[in-house]
């Protein structure tokens, strides 16, 4: 497929994932579907050589795997990821995931189960599946391709499938030692955990975005980080690499209709 030479918003946001697992250390790093799976990737090939990867399958792999139809390419495998092992790595602590919720509240809590009642929901989502255990033993961050207040809900998400920092949800004794919310990377922003109590606050804003849209997008009042700023475009060595990781531009299907990176006026 023809590739522009503009850079685009899918782009941004597979780099800015990227940082997500900047200095982490040897975890395993999960991207789920294809921008986060892309950023981990990136973050593999330049800044973070350390990490552990697999092919999103079984095996592990030093070099992360491309998306989407392989043609002639032979991933070069180098051990056995069972799912038993993949699970030493969930409770021990050692992973880091991004992952995208259906919905997010100010304290960090996630859904990614129903929408609406529980008994009578609007919409059925995923179910929990291993979010609460995932959610509260390692290292998570977010991905939302459509930053809006049907996403960043007013109160409290409609079913709480991942732990957040909601210290009404905490009984008294409960440890909250491995509970760790990093990012959370939108079509809009780079948002991260560091304000009082853990509230979330805006880290960048994309080229041309202003902080007045993000909150207005938000159904819940946010912070800005000190020194907030924009996010870093991709340079020509990040966009080479995004190219080889993803021959299809299979991420230009992940936003609607991929604009560029810079939002225009």
């Amino acid at each position: 497929m023809t590739q522009t030479t503009e850079i685009t918003l899918a782009e941004l946001m597979i780099v800015a994932a990227s940082e997500a697992w900047r200095d982490n250390g040897e975890v395993l790093a999960s991207g789920i579907t294809t921008i986060p799976r892309l950023g981990a990737s990136l973050a593999k090939l330049t800044h973070s050589p350390e990490l552990l990867m697999t092919d999103s399958e079984a095996f592990l792999v030093s070099e992360p795997v491309p998306v989407g139809p392989r043609g002639d390419y032979k991933p070069k495998y180098e051990g056995y990821m069972s799912f038993d092992r993949v699970f030493e790595c969930v409770w021990g602590g050692k992973r880091h995931a991004m992952i995208g919720p259906t919905q997010i509240d100010r304290w960090g809590q996630t859904n990614l189960s129903a929408v609406g009642d529980y008994a009578k929901p609007k919409s059925a989502v995923l179910g929990v599946r291993g979010l609460p255990g995932n959610s509260i033993n390692h290292i998570n961050s977010l991905f939302v391709p459509n930053h809006g207040p049907r996403v960043f809900v007013a109160g409290e998400v409609d079913m709480v499938s991942g732990v957040g920092y909601n210290p009404k949800r905490w009984g008294e004794g409960m440890k909250q030692d491995f509970l760790d919310l990093r990012l959370i990377v939108t079509d809009l922003c780079v948002l991260d955990f560091g304000g009082p109590q853990h509230a979330i606050r805006v880290k960048s804003l994309h080229p041309g975005v202003s902080f007045e849209q993000v909150q207005a997008a938000t159904g819940f009042p946010l912070l800005q980080a000190e020194g907030m700023g924009e996010t870093t475009l991709p340079t020509a060595e990040q966009l080479a690499i995004i190219g080889r990781l993803d021959p299809h531009n299979l991420r230009g299907a992940i936003l609607k209709n991929n604009p560029p990176a810079r939002k225009a006026a």
